[in-house]
């Protein structure tokens, strides 16, 4: 218990870091340059699927390469300063959070999934990227898919377990990415019912063009 509040004020710092990281708006800032309102076109998510269907595909793998790069440096930062084992996921969490709910954008975002296989592969370095790499082709294979999040995360973290009872890694982190994962799919869920009944509600009667495009869980 001591070590514990001896290395607070620490967890602490590395979970403001975390979320200040993903707070990064990097889909919004990118989408500005060329005149577009990633939170007004699409789905209205802050997200590399979004920014590749309402951008283009240049700043789409910009994006998803920075916001892997926002959950990796999320638990790096941690692990540099001392942060070891399950207390980990807090900042990969925090990372997330700002994700979601970025301070720099009146707290919109996307969904977090680029950020969640960031922070997998810096647990995992090696079992994680290739979780990572099996989620990224049903990404790409579903891309025009609805339910592409359910999809990525479900095979991923499927990957990631086969992985980890395979090459005996560490079961706790890889429970404890499951249960950053299961947030991740709420949070989409969730944001796909508003944007659903948003869209429901604004449109005249009648009209249904659109609604389909802005609702889908990406």
């Amino acid at each position: 218990m001591s070590e514990f509040f001896a290395s607070a004020p620490i967890l602490l710092v590395v979970i403001v870091a975390g979320y200040l990281l993903g707070s990064l708006p990097l889909a919004d800032r990118l989408s500005r340059r060329q005149d577009i309102d990633i939170f007004s076109t699409g789905t209205g998510l802050a997200g590399s699927s979004n920014v590749w269907r309402s951008v283009g595909k240049v700043p789409a793998m910009i994006v998803f390469l920075g916001d892997m790069s926002k959950g990796a440096l999320a638990v790096l930062v941690a692990e540099s300063v001392g942060i070891k084992g399950p207390w980990l996921l807090l900042p990969a969490f925090a990372a997330l959070a700002g994700h979601w709910r970025s301070v720099f954008t009146g707290f919109r975002g996307g969904d977090g999934l680029a950020t969640l296989g960031g922070s997998t592969i810096a647990l995992f370095p090696v079992l994680g990227l290739a979780s990572v790499a099996v989620a990224a082709l049903v990404a790409i294979g579903a891309l025009r898919m609805p339910f592409t999040t359910l999809l990525c995360i479900v095979v991923g973290y499927a990957a990631l377990v086969a992985f980890t009872i395979a090459y005996k890694g560490d079961t706790v982190l890889a429970v404890g990415c499951g249960g950053l994962g299961g947030l991740v799919l709420t949070h989409a869920i969730v944001g796909h019912w508003r944007r659903r009944h948003a869209s429901e509600w604004r449109r005249e009667p009648g009209d249904t063009e659109g609604v389909t495009e802005r609702s889908g869980l990406r």
